[in-house]
């Protein structure tokens, strides 16, 4: 019996077919890191980089790859996304900028390749603005750490780095919003919980 519900029972690649599912709130939350010297990340938080403002445009890249992610992976189905929110943190010591997405819609299939292709681009993007300066960056570690939605219900992925230590609220923009005098607003310097993996079952979890 075919267990991949991708292909016919032919092997032939082909668009499955949830029509008759019914539409439930979805969301996934994605991770990744890119990995550069701890130079580099300084010069991310001075906002030193020449090609400008590499955070703002990760953020912008992101939102724009997960609402692209139909037109990008072949049997994704295009949604309509209802919202889409990028965090980042800077870890100087280690190297390391890490990149958190959060992607929701209401219809009859998940969102989770739309969280990782939004921190996918997300990186890719870090690395384009950063290249100049760092040839050595390595983007890594990119995965689903929740989701929630469909038959499935709640997946719960580890729990990590932005569950260590301070704090952060968000903007209107889905921005970190922090008091942190150290460096560039949109990352924290320091770790923050994330507010994206405090997932509660919702009614019609399982009937999607």
């Amino acid at each position: 019996m075919n267990q991949l519900s991708h292909l016919d029972e032919k092997g032939r690649a082909r668009m499955v077919d949830v029509t008759a599912k019914a539409p439930t709130d979805r969301q996934a939350v994605a991770r990744g890191c890119v990995r550069m010297r701890p130079e580099t990340v300084a010069l991310i938080g001075r906002g030193g980089i020449p090609k400008g403002d590499v955070l703002a445009t990760a953020r912008i890249a992101a939102i724009m790859a997960a609402k692209k992610t139909g037109e990008l992976i072949p049997m994704c189905h295009p949604l309509e996304l209802t919202g889409v929110e990028i965090r980042f943190i800077c870890d100087e010591a280690a190297g390391e900028v890490e990149i958190e997405s959060q992607v929701r819609t209401v219809g009859r299939t998940g969102v989770e390749m739309e969280a990782m292709t939004a921190v996918g681009v997300a990186a890719l993007t870090i690395y384009d603005m950063c290249k100049a300066v760092d040839r050595e960056m390595v983007l890594t570690d990119i995965r689903l750490m929740s989701k929630r939605g469909g038959k499935s219900g709640v997946l719960s992925g580890r729990r990590e780095r932005f569950e260590s230590s301070t704090v952060a609220g968000r903007g209107g923009d889905g921005s970190a919003s922090l008091s942190h005098t150290k460096g560039h607003p949109d990352c924290s310097w320091s770790g923050c919980p994330s507010p994206f993996l405090s997932f509660h079952r919702l009614p019609g979890d399982e009937g999607g």
